[in-house]
């Protein structure tokens, strides 16, 4: 899939998944019409994120639904997932289209205009911008938290490539992130702890779908 298609992005922690499977979670947003999946998992082991890869390429599959890795380009490799999805800190971008090929989707974070316009310069084929309301999911630097749906519309202005907005996104507040450019909002809690994840994945899907027709009419 083009990421400029990456509408409604589910990337995946079973830890706040209210005792419900990663699997479990998946269905239930592909049935509400999920674009595309990022198995995170952050906290269990290599082999364990490689038996849940291989389970979840099977559902992605079957779904025509594309499958990105966060961080490790080895396990991409060992699931035959659509791509991977980098940090600041991870393998080069460069490196990784290297080791993926030409075919494979390679994301990049980025908080700052400059981050965005090195990760585009050097072959990312889109960016995840945040943390836009803020994060509880991982330490982020203060200047890096809570950048705003503003952060957005700047970095989009100063880049080709498709950008995801990700950070505290809701149904209730992802509007404003794609009004100001971005192609799609990116969220873990907002699904996989949704007390109905399949409808969960529908109101988001419905807000970005509505929140692009109002940018496209500007």
């Amino acid at each position: 899939m083009d990421p400029s298609n990456y509408g409604t992005y589910l990337v995946t922690q079973a830890s706040i998944s209210a005792g419900r499977s990663t699997p479990e979670i998946v269905r239930a947003a592909i049935d509400g019409g999920v674009d595309v999946v990022q198995l995170r998992e952050k906290g269990t082991d290599a082999r364990s994120r490689y038996e849940l890869g291989l389970e979840l390429r099977e559902l992605t599959l079957a779904a025509d639904v594309d499958l990105i890795v966060n961080d490790r380009v080895d396990l991409a490799l060992a699931i035959d997932a659509d791509g991977v999805h980098l940090g600041q800190s991870d393998l080069p971008v460069a490196v990784a289209r290297d080791l993926l090929g030409p075919e494979a989707i390679v994301g990049c974070s980025a908080s700052t205009v400059e981050e965005a316009a090195r990760g585009a310069a050097d072959g990312a084929d889109y960016l995840g911008v945040g943390s836009i309301y803020g994060t509880t999911s991982k330490d982020v630097d203060a200047s890096k938290d809570g950048i705003g749906p503003e952060r957005i519309g700047k970095i989009a202005e100063a880049v080709s490539i498709p950008v995801v907005g990700i950070g505290g996104i809701r149904a209730e507040n992802a509007a404003p992130v794609v009004e100001a450019g971005a192609a799609g909002v990116a969220v873990i809690s907002e699904i996989a702890a949704a007390a109905d994840p399949k409808a969960a994945t529908e109101s988001l899907a419905t807000t970005v779908e509505t929140a692009k027709e109002v940018a496209d009419a500007r």
